[in-house]
């Protein structure tokens, strides 16, 4: 018997094995169907966000985010706030008031509705206004895939969400609010 293709197998397996399994070496902050609270530390804000999908688990995703520290001239946020709260199973949209930054987030799960609801940790810097704010496609792009948004490039950072709810598919894409923060104090909420 030749050995040469049931190594190939073997390693084909292999293969195809490690790839299943790279969603338990992320760090996640949640287990699945657990609430969770995740607050950036003092001064950084949200920059990365990553879930993966299961549906044997109560069709809930499991959830890790990255913080980086906010440019030197917005200064030290002056006032943190847990800011509105979604309902489970229901459409969402939330922009931090009074100009913050999202900086945290928390969630709790709802068995009779196999969904999440959300609330942003939100951090306000001096009198700074956001500016050149734009919206993100769908993430995921398709339901029960695994998602990923990481902010495209340094001084961008989250000011809020879009997200819908699939009542069939019991999964939620999300469109993220980014913005850039203005260097100098304004005098208005630009929302």
């Amino acid at each position: 018997m030749n050995p040469a293709p049931v190594l190939v197998a073997l390693s084909l397996l292999a293969t195809v094995a490690a790839q299943s399994q790279d969603h338990y070496d992320m760090d996640w902050v949640n287990t699945y169907r657990q609430g969770f609270n995740f607050q950036c530390p003092h001064g950084e804000a949200l920059v990365a966000i990553r879930s993966y999908y299961n549906e044997q688990e109560g069709m809930d995703r499991l959830w890790s985010f990255e913080c980086q520290a906010t440019p030197e001239g917005l200064g030290e946020p002056t006032d943190c706030w847990w800011d509105d709260i979604s309902r489970a199973g229901m459409e969402w949209t939330s922009t931090c008031t009074r100009n913050g930054v999202v900086a945290g987030v928390q969630s709790k799960y709802f068995e009779s509705v196999l969904d999440r609801e959300w609330q942003f940790y939100c951090c306000y810097y001096k009198r700074r206004c956001p500016y050149s704010c734009m919206k993100t496609s769908d993430i995921p792009e398709h339901h029960r895939e695994e998602a990923e948004m990481v902010i495209p490039s340094y001084g961008y950072f989250i000011r809020g969400a879009q997200t819908t709810f699939s009542g069939v598919l019991r999964d939620r894409q999300w469109k993220y609010i980014l913005c850039r923060w203005t260097d100098f104090d304004c005098e208005f909420e630009n929302l």
